[in-house]
């Protein structure tokens, strides 16, 4: 139930925010836009992309944050409680730790700059 709920606000999130980006101009606006494609695709022909890069750039963004702040708690609850068995252990179990947070951490830094490279070549 908790994961239908959390998809359904997803999926809500997700209407609303992609609402405005579909809405129609006024046929003045639209008239003036189409005018300035033409110019744009004379003057540079491949310099127009989909602004959903944008949007899916966000979105990966925060699934990378939302993916590594569970992952870090995980990471934590199973080292304290590791410890609070068997406190003999706790150096080794700290050490693996820190191992596996850098390279959760690494992880996340990569698909963060990734996330944020589509979103420099987005062009609205």
């Amino acid at each position: 139930m908790k994961t239908l709920r959390i998809l359904a606000l997803l999926s809500f999130c997700f209407v609303i925010f992609v609402t405005p980006i579909l809405a129609q101009t006024s046929e003045e606006k639209a008239a003036a836009d189409k005018h300035e494609l033409e110019k744009a695709k004379l003057a540079l022909p491949n310099a127009l992309s989909f602004s959903g890069a944008g949007l899916g750039a966000g979105i990966g963004a925060a699934l990378t944050l939302l993916g590594a702040g569970i992952g870090f708690g995980k990471i934590g609850a199973a080292a304290l409680e590791s410890m609070a068995r068997q406190p003999e252990v706790a150096p080794r179990v700290q050490t693996a730790m820190i191992i596996i947070g850098a390279l959760l951490e690494g992880a996340t830094f990569f698909s963060l700059i990734v996330c944020i490279l589509i979103s420099n070549s987005a062009r609205f």
